[in-house]
């Protein structure tokens, strides 16, 4: 399998950030180099997989409630290996027909999304780097798919601590948020080192190796990504803290899911 996945041009050797997600989800779309990464993390911070298990956890909720306000279409930027309960599954579930546009970087990513999407008319794969917010936008399928005329729920969950400051993050989210109409929702999620800062920082020597560097932020640092819009209530908080559902025994120690997040709407 290592060698088939190989022959199409996949690097099998370094850590990837999509595959060593999908490892801490319980995944098989990994390879030895993911799985030895991720147990390094894993040793010295086994709340990881607690934090990728309520980060999805989270993104459903959130992808609920942007369809419970009248968001029909969503576009998910570093979506990672495909998994139950993505976007469009949850967005299907209260409204009629939502459109989707997944976009990542990761070739393995792409394989996957675009086998199991190929023939659902509803959801679009994109190729593209958030860095580059700009080509994003202006990609033929997010265009034909998205109608920037209407609020549009846009998703960065997990992804921006991929985003080094030499990438000028303020610049993205700006390029990204100029291109949204009043009424659209930013879902963010995003890692700190607030919690447990001496094993976060071992963790990210380890992504250091790999596809992307892990930059993890201050809550201060996190809530200024939400500039031009309005938080929705609970604000900026711990994964589990956002709308539960149903209470939950992480609830006892939120910050162990070692993830902030929150909902903005463009005012």
């Amino acid at each position: 399998m290592e060698r088939d996945r190989d022959s199409r041009g996949v690097d099998a050797t370094t850590p990837n950030v999509a595959r060593l997600y999908d490892y801490y989800l319980g995944g098989k779309d990994n390879f030895s180099a993911d799985r030895e990464a991720a147990e390094r993390i894993l040793a010295i911070a086994p709340e990881v997989r607690l934090a990728a298990r309520e980060n999805r956890a989270f993104l459903g909720r959130a992808v609920r409630f942007l369809a419970e306000t009248g968001i029909t279409q969503f576009l998910d930027i570093g979506t990672g290996l495909p998994t139950q309960g993505s976007v469009h599954e949850v967005a299907s579930t209260v409204v009629d027909r939502p459109r989707v546009v997944y976009v990542d970087n990761d070739p393995v990513v792409l394989i996957h999304a675009r086998a199991l999407l190929e023939d659902d008319g509803l959801t679009t794969v994109v190729e593209g780097d958030l860095r580059r917010p700009e080509d994003i936008l202006r990609h033929p399928a997010v265009v034909e798919a998205i109608d920037f005329n209407r609020p549009v729920g846009l998703l960065l969950a997990a992804i921006m601590h991929f985003v080094t400051e030499e990438d000028k993050p303020a610049r993205i989210l700006a390029t990204l948020r100029e291109a949204l109409p009043p009424g659209s929702h930013l879902v963010l999620s995003h890692g700190t080192r607030d919690a447990r800062p001496a094993a976060v920082d071992t963790g990210t020597r380890v992504y250091r190796q790999a596809t992307s560097p892990l930059v993890l932020r201050s809550r201060p640092e996190i809530e200024a990504m939400f500039e031009g819009f309005e938080l929705v209530d609970p604000g900026v908080v711990w994964l589990p803290q956002w709308r539960p559902y149903r209470s939950d025994a992480s609830l006892l120690r939120p910050e162990s899911s070692l993830i902030l997040c929150g909902v903005g709407r463009k005012i």
